[in-house]
C-alpha cells in the first residue's frame, strides 16, 4: 500500500502533456438515485475532461502522447471502429499540440461522416476507412502504414496494445487519486465504481484502489467480446505498476468483469441502453451514450433492481464520455 502523495508523485515522474481539464467533477445524482430507489449515485465526470467534447481517453492520451512526444514522434497513427472515442480525442489532441495525425479506421455498421468520425475530420486528421476488421488485423494495419511515413522521413509513433494499454491504466490509477481526494473532501466512501471498460480504464481503476487500499471496488461492463480479456486487464495493471514503481500487484481474481450488456455486437443499441440514456437525461440532465456508458449504466441499474445494491450503498458511476456518438446513432 502507498500513500496518495507517493503514488502522485510516481506519476509525475512519467512523461505527459498538457491536454485535459483534471480533475474532472465528481457529481453527485440524487434524482437518479430516487428514481431507482437504491444506492446514493455520484457520477466521475470523464465527460467534462475537454478537449473535442471530452471523454476518458484524454486523460488516457495525456501519458500516451507524452509518451510519443517523448521519444521524439512527430506524428501519431491510431485506428479503430469507425466512430471511435480515442481516435477523435487523438486527433484532437494533435491539433492542439502540432502533431500530424492518421486515422485509419475499419468500415463498419456507422462508417458515416458524423459523430466523432465528422469530428475527426474538423480536428484536421488525415483520415482514411479502410476495409480491414477492427482487432488484430487492424493494429498490423497501423503497423505497416507507419513503416511507410517513416520511410517518408516522419517519425510515427503508433497507438496500439500492450503499450497503450499499460499507460491507460496508469492515466485511470491517477484517476482514483482524484477520487480518493474527492471523496475526502465530500465526506464519502463509496462501495463500487461501475463503468464501461475491457482493458486499461478498469485496469488502473484496480490498481489505483488496491495500492490505495481503499475499499472501492470496480465493476465493469464490457461493450466488446474479447478473447482473454480477464489476463488482458490483470496484464495491464501490472505493466502499469511496474511503470509506476509501484509492489501491488493485481490478480485475475481482483477482475470484475461482464458480457451481459454488449447485446448483439459492438456499438449496436440494445433496449436496456436506450432505457438507461433516457433515465439519466431526465432525471439528471447528463447525456451517456450509445456504445459504452449506456450498457455500463443498463448494468448498474439492473443490479439495483435485483437487490445487489441497496440504499445503504454508495456508488461512483464512470462517465467514460462518447456523447458525439449519439449523432451517428
Amino acid at each position: 500500500m502507498v500513500t496518495q502523495e507517493k503514488l502522485l508523485h510516481n506519476i509525475s515522474q512519467i512523461p505527459q502533456v498538457n491536454i485535459g481539464h483534471f480533475p474532472t467533477p465528481l457529481e453527485e445524482c440524487p434524482r437518479l438515485s430516487e428514481a431507482l430507489g437504491g444506492p446514493h449515485i455520484y457520477i466521475k465526470r470523464e465527460d467534462c475532461s475537454g478537449l473535442a467534447i471530452g471523454g476518458n481517453k484524454v486523460r488516457q492520451l495525456t501519458f500516451t502522447i507524452g509518451d510519443a512526444v517523448h521519444q521524439g514522434a512527430d506524428t501519431i497513427v491510431h485506428g479503430a471502429a469507425s466512430q471511435s472515442n480515442h481516435c477523435r480525442q487523438a486527433a484532437a489532441a494533435c491539433s492542439k499540440l502540432g502533431l500530424k495525425c492518421y486515422l485509419r479506421l475499419a468500415r463498419d455498421h456507422k462508417s458515416i461522416v458524423q459523430g466523432n468520425l465528422l469530428l475527426d475530420h474538423l480536428a484536421g486528421a488525415d483520415v482514411e476507412v479502410v476495409d480491414v476488421p477492427f482487432g488484430p488485423e487492424l493494429e498490423e494495419y497501423k503497423l505497416k502504414f507507419a513503416e511507410k511515413l517513416e520511410a517518408d522521413g516522419l517519425k510515427p509513433y503508433v497507438v496500439t496494445f500492450p503499450r497503450s494499454t499499460a499507460l491507460a491504466a496508469v492515466a485511470f490509477t491517477w484517476c482514483v487519486a482524484e477520487i480518493h481526494e474527492q471523496q475526502n473532501q465530500i465526506g464519502i466512501d463509496a462501495d463500487w465504481i461501475y463503468a464501461s471498460s475491457v482493458g486499461g480504464t478498469q485496469a488502473g481503476l484496480v490498481l489505483g484502489t488496491k495500492a490505495l487500499g481503499m475499499k472501492l471496488k470496480t465493476y465493469a461492463c464490457a461493450p466488446i467480446l474479447w478473447e482473454g480479456k480477464i489476463e488482458r486487464i490483470c496484464g495491464a495493471a501490472n505493466s502499469a505498476a511496474d511503470i509506476l514503481n509501484l509492489d501491488t500487484r493485481v490478480i485475475e481474481s481482483d477482475i470484475l468483469n461482464t458480457d451481459d450488456y454488449i447485446g448483439k455486437a459492438y456499438g449496436y443499441l440494445t433496449p436496456e441502453c436506450i432505457a438507461a440514456l433516457k433515465l439519466v437525461a431526465s432525471t439528471e440532465g447528463i447525456l451517456l451514450d450509445p456504445v459504452y456508458t449506456g450498457k455500463a449504466m443498463a448494468c448498474l441499474i439492473d443490479h439495483i433492481r435485483e437487490g445487489r445494491l441497496d440504499s445503504n450503498d454508495t456508488v461512483i458511476f464512470l462517465h467514460t464520455g462518447g456523447t458525439p456518438a449519439l449523432f451517428a446513432y
